[in-house]
Parts: structure tokens; sequence; C-alpha cells
């Protein structure tokens, strides 16, 4: 009998300890999944700011005046392996403004009108002699959530920030 009870003792425990270590690997394997989430999303967030910046020093760089705007700024970073890259990131530029005004004499010295396709004719108030150029700036960061179930199917997950910034 005493046998018995030792064995059946063990039994019990074991199976205990095997269900406390089966919750402890799910609950591991969610932290995982959190963490690498977490992870991708927080670059998502540095690579439009980085991408915001660099369609900032682009379009200060372009000519507005004698040359076509830039409208647009695609690019990609990281490789998942296959030849593809995990964030595929998208800048839409618009300008903001009907013309260029001489600072001295007040006068219209050029318009945004020929050479912006995606102008955005608004109030002219938010343009002033030191600033005459306003811009709005979309980044879209698209990427794939690495350990989908789905894998490639896995639908595109999105960050967008919009900044509206003096030229």
């Amino acid at each position: 009998m005493r046998k018995a009870f030792s064995m059946l003792t063990a039994i019990f425990i074991i199976i205990l300890m095997s269900v406390v270590a089966g919750f402890i690997m799910n609950l591991s394997g969610k932290m995982v999944k959190g963490t690498s989430s977490q992870f991708l999303r927080e670059q998502s967030v540095l690579l439009a700011k980085s991408y915001t910046e660099y369609a900032i020093l682009a379009v200060t760089a372009n000519e507005h005046n004698t040359s076509n705007c830039l409208n647009n700024i695609t690019g990609g970073y990281g490789d998942d392996g296959n030849g593809n890259y995990i964030y595929n990131i998208d800048v839409n530029i618009s300008y903001i403004g009907n013309t260029v005004t001489d600072p001295i004499t007040g006068l219209a010295i050029a318009s945004l009108q020929g050479q912006c396709a995606r102008e955005l004719n608004l109030a002219t108030l938010a343009i002033t002699e030191k600033s005459p150029l306003n811009i709005i700036v979309d980044v879209f960061v698209r990427y794939k959530q690495l350990d989908h179930p789905d894998g490639t199917n896995a639908p595109d997950i999105t960050y967008h920030r919009r900044s509206l910034q003096k030229i």
C-alpha cells in the first residue's frame, strides 16, 4: 500500500510538472512573438522618420523653380533571405502654395503650378517671405510579420507618418 501511494504521488507530480512546463512554453512563445512584433514596428517608425528627413533633404536639394518637382521616393530595407526587402518604403510629397514671391518686392517670381503635378492650392497664409514653400510628406512603411503562419502570403502591415514641413 505504501509503495503504491508513493508511485501515485510520483505520477501526479510528473503530470503536474508537465502541465506547468506546457504553460511556460506557451507563455514563452507568446512573449517571443510579441517582442518580434514590437521590434518590427519600432524599426518601421525609425525608417519613417529617416525617410521624412531624407525627403526634406531631397526637396531642398532639388531646384523646384527650374526643374520638375520631386513627388515620390521609394526604397527598401532589410533582406528576408529570399532577395526581397523586409520593409518597403514609399514617400509621397505634396507641395503647398500657389506662387513663390520675391521677399523684397512681394511680386510673384515663379509659379509652382507648371512644375509640381501634385500641388495643393490652399490658402497662401502659411507661406511667408522667408519660407515661400511648404510640403506635406506622407511616408508609408509596409512590412510583413516574419513569423506569420501564412508565410509570404501574410498581409502587409503599414505604418503611416504625415508631416508638414516649411522649406
